[in-house]
């Protein structure tokens, strides 16, 4: 379902894979987020070369309020609710400075601890 906002000229329709988008950028800038989780829907995308964003739920209401689930793997050694919370923060400032759309809920399902990948220096 796309979320629909009056404008003064008309209809601007604010597609799900917008939500998605956003949620995807908003979640990787968070510190400790190693990356997006994974999904049966979106290891099969993944398989065709699909976005990372296809792992996030964004379900919009009949009161055209927002609801996002994100799943996620952190990097060990952080705070897990920390983190998750700054996920939750981060989304909901974006989501809404960019869209003006109404967040319901974000739920953060963290999938997974790793250590974050090291740079090798190749000389």
């Amino acid at each position: 379902m796309d979320q629909n906002v009056k404008g003064d000229f008309g209809t601007i329709r604010i597609h799900e894979k917008v939500i998605r988008s956003l949620t995807t950028i908003a979640t990787k800038e968070v510190e400790g987020v190693v990356k997006l989780g994974t999904s049966l829907k979106g290891m099969v995308f993944n398989i065709f070369k699909s976005s990372d964003a296809s792992v996030i739920k964004v379900n919009i209401d009949t009161n055209n309020d927002v609801s996002i689930a994100i799943p996620v793997i952190v990097a060990y050694g952080y705070n897990l609710p920390e983190v998750a919370s700054r996920i939750q923060e981060n989304v909901r400032r974006i989501i809404e400075k960019s869209t003006d759309l109404n967040i319901k809920q974000i739920d953060v399902n963290i999938q997974a601890v790793e250590r974050e990948a090291k740079s090798e220096n190749i000389n």
